[in-house]
């Protein structure tokens, strides 16, 4: 079991910039950050594979970038020009999938390891 911990969420005003941040006790080489606010499904948000490959949700693409270090146990989600839609307890999960396909990158169901979330609030 892979155990994955989560750091940088904190409360931000609408337009303002956040770094989140997971870290990995081992290698895994596609990983992918997910959403949930209450009363909600838990949605992906990005996803990189371990070919790099990214993909991005249609609500942040051109505002979120998610990255990595080469040895595959950091993940980074830089969140630009944050929206109060935004707020929501963000997950990182990870899988030893080395290829994810492009429709499964933001599937919760393609990862079994998660961590313990972080809470992001944007405020107007």
């Amino acid at each position: 079991q892979v155990k994955l911990v989560e750091s940088g969420g904190e409360s931000v005003q609408a337009g303002g910039t956040l770094k989140l941040s997971c870290t990995a006790s081992r290698q895994r080489p596609s990983m992918a950050w997910f959403r949930q606010v209450p009363g909600k499904e838990r949605e992906g948000v990005a996803g990189i594979d371990g070919r790099g490959f990214r993909r991005y949700a249609d609500s942040v693409k051109g505002r979120f970038t998610i990255s990595r270090n080469n040895a595959q146990t950091t993940l980074d989600l830089q969140m630009n020009s944050l929206k109060p839609e935004d707020t929501a307890v963000y997950y990182c999960a990870a899988t030893g999938v080395f290829e994810m396909p492009a429709t499964q990158a933001l599937a919760p169901d393609s990862y079994n390891s998660w961590g313990q979330g972080t809470q992001v609030t944007v405020s107007s």
